[in-house]
Order: structure tokens, then C-alpha cells, then sequence
């Protein structure tokens, strides 16, 4: 598969503070990419860098094979849908989605077929007449999403288009967006800082911090196998602490060995060593390494959330068995369980992004 969208080298100040700091990524064509981090990583300057808001201070911009550095928006193959829809109000849906054909000129009776195999796709047939002010705030978004399909273009960019909407909504419209995509088969770039979200949708999961790209990878890789310590706590719970690997395959945490997977980091090297909560058992004490004692029970639903104290460290347990408060317990895991990583730098902060111009 061609990659659609090529960044090089990208770099992008401003007042002095580096916003982007070599940002190199290749998205493919057909792709469902999700740009993943905290605000002011820069997830929304490089979405910007894409379409054509913003132009990088250095590096290339490619897109399909072509350099597009310096191109203006309305001539690049792109479309943006913004978390705030920006639809006309004096508009209704029908008219909502034919603005950019009309704006290029369209024949009426082109307008008339494209407009109608975009309300078909997102399930707004009937509602061509109604103005968008009656609409709900997940139909609002259908009319952007329309509104920027029915151009034809080859990639989508989606800047946080769920944030307004209520929890249940926004679960829906993540299946609802992932169907038009698999639908289309065009590329979606999208822009989140929910990670639950960009785990439910993507292909590829692009986590960002800082300005710098941490790691690239399917939904599982990023989960499963973090490759450092932000990455390990920006993607669901994780149990972080200090550890020295001894030699490879066994590590020393909280003074004592275990046996692990991992090698490739010398002896005697400090590392981070990652532990999922739901990847640690209960066990009585005497059949543990590691005890503790039971600080905290809090009932999750599908699950109990236990916070364990244990060496100057406050674990966190997930289990569908509760332990009783103020009960002493062991940690028991398994080498496949410990996830080692070299140590996050220090240096490695997030810095302010540019603000919204939407």
C-alpha cells in the first residue's frame, strides 16, 4: 500500500518554542491513522501542517508522492472536519453539504446525486429540508462529515469531532466513523486525546509528546508492547516503577529478581519496568515475591480497582475478586507480564501547541 501522506524533518516554532521537533511520518492510503496525546503535544499543529494551515519552519510535506509545502488548503486533496462542526445556520442540511460543490460550480444534477449518496451514508435521508439548528449534536456532525466527503477527497482530517458529545453518543458515532471509512476507503487523520477512542477506531496509533513522536503502531502493539514509560501510562493503567536489569532476562524490582523476556539492555542498567493491572493476580502472601498491604477496594463495574501498597510503591490491581481493605496480600506475575523499557528523559515535557483557529 503507497503511503498518501509523507512528513519529513518537520519542524514548527513559535515565540521561540519548538512546537514540532522533526516530525517524521508516513501515513498509507486507506488508512485509518489516529494522531494520540496529551494537549499540547502537537497532535493539532501536525493535523494543521497536513491541510495546509499552517506551513512547517523546516522539512517537507508530501502528498502522493508530490511536494505540497506552501500549497493553500483549497487546492490540496483534503478535507477538515473541526470539533466544532462550523456549519451555516442559515442553511439546511441539503445546503450544508452542496456548499463546497456549489462553490466549484457543480451541475445541479451532479450536486443532487452526490448530496444524496452522503445523506444515504450517514443516515440523515429525510432530513435534507431541516434546518441545522434542530438538529442533535451528533447530527450536526453527520451534516460536517457529509459536508466534507461529498468533495471527493483522498484524505480526511478529523480534529476531535466526537469532544461535544455525551459518552454514549460518542461511543456510537466511533463505530459510525470507522464504517464510512472502511466504506469510502479513503484515508481518516484523526486528532484525540481519548484513548479509548483511538484504540476503538484505528489502524495506526501515532502517540505524540512533547512535539516529538514516542511510538507508531496498531492498537495491540501500543497497548501490549509500550516502548517507553508515557507511552505505558498515556495508553490505559499501568503500574510504573523503577527497576535495574541485571542481565538480559531478569530484572530487580523492589530488590528482588525476576525472571522476564526482555534483554538488549546491558547489566546492571536502570530501567522502567511496566506492569498492567489486570495482569496481576491476588495470591497470599507466602506464595509471593512482592506483598502488601490493601489500601483501597473501588468497584469498576466489570471489575474491582485495588490500590496495594508495597515497597514505597502504590500498586494498582485489577481483578473481579476484591480483596478486604487493610488485608495483607502478594503480587504474583509472570515473565510475560513485565514490560521493560529504557528510562523516559527528563527533557521529554509537553510544550505548549498553537492555539484553535477554528
Amino acid at each position: 500500500m503507497n503511503n498518501i501522506v509523507e512528513l519529513k524533518d518537520i519542524v514548527v516554532e513559535f515565540d521561540g518554542e519548538r512546537i514540532l521537533d522533526k516530525i517524521n511520518l508516513n501515513i498509507k492510503d486507506k488508512e485509518f491513522v489516529t494522531l494520540l496525546g496529551p494537549s499540547g503535544c502537537g497532535k493539532t499543529t501536525t493535523l494543521r501542517i497536513i491541510g495546509g494551515f499552517i506551513n512547517p519552519d523546516s522539512g517537507t510535506v508530501m502528498f502522493d508522492g508530490k511536494e505540497i509545502n506552501g500549497l493553500p488548503p483549497y487546492k490540496r486533496n483534503v478535507n477538515t472536519v473541526f470539533q466544532r462542526y462550523a456549519l451555516f445556520p442559515h442553511l439546511n442540511v441539503y445546503e450544508n453539504i452542496a456548499f463546497g460543490l456549489r462553490v466549484q460550480k457543480v451541475p445541479e444534477k451532479e450536486i443532487n446525486k452526490r448530496v444524496a449518496e452522503m445523506l444515504k451514508l450517514v443516515n440523515l435521508v429525510g432530513f435534507e429540508k431541516r434546518t441545522v439548528q434542530r438538529l442533535s449534536g451528533g447530527q450536526q456532525q453527520r451534516v460536517a462529515i457529509a459536508r466534507a466527503l461529498v468533495n471527493h477527497p483522498k484524505v480526511l482530517l478529523l480534529d476531535e469531532p466526537l469532544g461535544a458529545l455525551d459518552l454514549k453518543l460518542r461511543k456510537e458515532m466511533q463505530i459510525e466513523l470507522k464504517r464510512i471509512q472502511q466504506q469510502l476507503e479513503i484515508t481518516f487523520i484523526y486528532v484525540t486525546h481519548d484513548q479509548e477512542e483511538a484504540l476503538t477506531m484505528s489502524d495506526t496509533v501515532v502517540v505524540m509528546n512533547g512535539g516529538v513522536i514516542q511510538q507508531i503502531g496498531s492498537p495491540v502493539d501500543i497497548y501490549n508492547e509500550p516502548e517507553n514509560a508515557f507511552v505505558a501510562d498515556f495508553i490505559g493503567e499501568s503500574n510504573i516503577l523503577n527497576g535495574l536489569m541485571i542481565k538480559d532476562k531478569l530484572v530487580e524490582i523492589s530488590g528482588r529478581e525476576f525472571d522476564c523476556v526482555d534483554g538488549g539492555f546491558g547489566e546492571n542498567t536502570p530501567v522502567d519496568v511496566v506492569i498492567r493491572p489486570e495482569d496481576i493476580t491476588i495470591v497470599p502472601p507466602e506464595q509471593a515475591k512482592l506483598c502488601g498491604v490493601v489500601e483501597s477496594v473501588i468497584f469498576k463495574g466489570v471489575h474491582y480497582e485495588m490500590l496495594i501498597d508495597a515497597y514505597d510503591y502504590r500498586w494498582m490491581v485489577h481483578s473481579t475478586k476484591a480483596a478486604d481493605k487493610g488485608a495483607s496480600v502478594g503480587l504474583s506475575f509472570g515473565p510475560d507480564d513485565i514490560h521493560i523499557m529504557h528510562k523516559l528523559k527528563e527533557t521529554e515535557k509537553s510544550e505548549e501547541e498553537v492555539p484553535d483557529e477554528e
